[in-house]
């Protein structure tokens, strides 16, 4: 059975964000991500990870300005500079919590800007932070996004973040395979992460339609769950989710899961 972290930008959303660590802790979660740490200092998260007990599995590069709508800056050819600078942040924050991979968030396409331009700067932008991050023994991943979710977004499919790696040409670059976002833009979810599992090192869940809890939708969670112990996926899947209801109130996919991992070592 995966290994489950929280996401708690997404859940435990009742809590404030420190306490939503406790929370996650409570709920039998062993590892937490989130969009990112850096509104709040280094010394408190890595005490709140410690107090818990939890891993650190995955934050991401700094995204720009979250708050206006911004989804990334590392295809702006004019930001190169802030993205380089934001790459040392990262790093920071990095070693002081325990986290061995990062996310970066290509971004929403600009008007007036052809996409070959775009991608170029990503793809520069991407070996840098490659290099830079190995050095710390840190592994650098992109997502894939759905384009109904966020309209605009760069990067929208498996097969486009796999082109963009091999452009890279590094051997820490890795892809995060989110499960809803990937059902709604291509489907053909087993065979894919099966095809790729050695680029993949971490894999989100949600439901679709609604993006909320497993099983709220069409996604058949528990044979997914048997297919990654099948292949041998060894990282973390990261629960990330809006809950229908309450966070606590949707975990049963959750207590489910822990219940047949136990049986089966019994």
């Amino acid at each position: 059975m995966p290994r489950f972290s929280a996401n708690l930008s997404m859940l435990f959303g009742e809590h404030d964000f420190l306490e939503r660590f406790d929370a996650a802790a409570r709920a039998g979660f062993k590892g937490v991500e989130y969009v990112g740490p850096y509104d709040h200092e280094r010394e408190v998260i890595a005490a709140r990870l410690k107090k818990n007990g939890l891993s650190q599995v995955l934050f991401n590069l700094p995204p720009g300005d979250w708050g206006k709508g911004e989804r990334g800056i590392a295809i702006f050819p004019d930001r190169t500079d802030e993205f380089r600078r934001g790459v040392d942040t990262a790093i920071a924050y990095a070693k002081a919590l325990g986290c061995g991979q990062v996310n970066c968030l290509a971004g929403i396409a600009p008007e007036g800007v052809g996409r070959d331009a775009l991608e170029s700067t990503f793809v520069e932008n991407l070996k840098f932070a490659a290099e830079k991050l190995e050095k710390e023994g840190i592994k650098l991943l992109i997502e894939p996004i759905n384009t109904r979710d966020i309209p605009g977004f760069f990067l929208n499919s498996s097969s486009q973040a796999l082109a963009v790696m091999d452009r890279v040409g590094s051997g820490n670059i890795f892809l995060q395979y989110d499960i809803y976002h990937m059902q709604i833009m291509e489907g053909d979810l087993a065979p894919t992460i099966e095809a790729n599992l050695g680029r993949i090192a971490h894999i989100q869940l949600a439901d679709n339609p609604g993006r909320h809890e497993p099983g709220t939708g069409e996604i058949n969670y528990p044979f997914l769950y048997e297919h990654l112990d099948r292949i041998g996926y060894a990282g973390w899947v990261g629960a990330e989710y809006t809950p229908k209801a309450s966070t606590e109130a949707g975990l049963g996919w959750l207590r489910e899961a822990i219940k047949t991992a136990e049986n089966a070592a019994a």
